[in-house]
């Protein structure tokens, strides 16, 4: 199994930034994507998101332009920079770990707050 730390959320204003960043542990062979989601209160979660191991991304529309994924394949961990944040950001963000064997792993979450 896959174990996930997620870190680098908290309070920010509108305009500003923050880097997310999630360290994987364990089964670290058998990761083949990861990536962030998040959720907000009284909503669904929902991708924000994910990177696979040749570098391949894919973003939701709504942080096209302003949020960045990366990957650091010797620490095993995943990163979210996310700058230019609006109130709408506000939620809990999550990562997840697919493996090659279609296996999902999540985070406990980390909390952003953006203040209008």
């Amino acid at each position: 199994q896959v174990q996930l730390v997620e870190s680098g959320g908290g309070l920010v204003q509108t305009g500003g930034s923050l880097r997310l960043s999630c360290a994987a542990s364990g089964s670290i062979s058998s990761i083949n994507v990861m990536g962030w989601y998040r959720q907000a209160p009284g909503k669904q979660r929902e991708l924000v998101a994910t990177i696979r191991s040749a570098g391949f991304t894919d973003y939701a529309d709504f942080v096209k332009g302003r949020f960045t994924i990366s990957r650091d394949y010797a620490k095993n961990t995943v990163y979210l920079q996310m700058n230019s944040l609006k109130p709408d950001d506000t939620a809990v963000y999550y990562c997840n770990v697919l493996t090659r064997g279609y296996l999902n792993y999540w985070g406990q979450g980390t909390q952003v707050t953006v203040s209008s």
